[in-house]
């Protein structure tokens, strides 16, 4: 297996559709580790911005801006995941 260290995103998982286009894409080159410790700190934020959405009543600004979070965090996982998956990195 390669060295997870050496593992990158490789930037085909595209996310935020519109019209059936995606208006942004995973950059390609990025470490894993360094991507995956992104998607963390996006989910966190999302997490809060969330319990905040449920308790403030008259907007709803909070709950789309975690969804948005939601989203980048997801693409970035999906594409880690892409790299993990690969034939090359699954040899012994």
């Amino acid at each position: 297996m390669t060295n997870p260290q050496d593992l990158k995103t490789i930037g085909l998982t595209p996310f935020s559709y519109h019209a059936n286009e995606p208006l942004f894409r995973i950059s390609a080159g990025v470490p894993v580790i360094t991507a995956l410790s992104h998607a963390s700190d996006l989910l966190h934020i999302a997490k809060l911005l969330a319990s905040d959405a449920a308790t403030v009543r008259n907007s709803d600004r909070h709950a789309w801006a975690s969804h948005f979070l939601q989203e980048m965090s997801k693409a970035v996982i999906d594409d880690v995941v892409k790299v993990l998956e690969a034939p090359c990195n699954n040899r012994p």
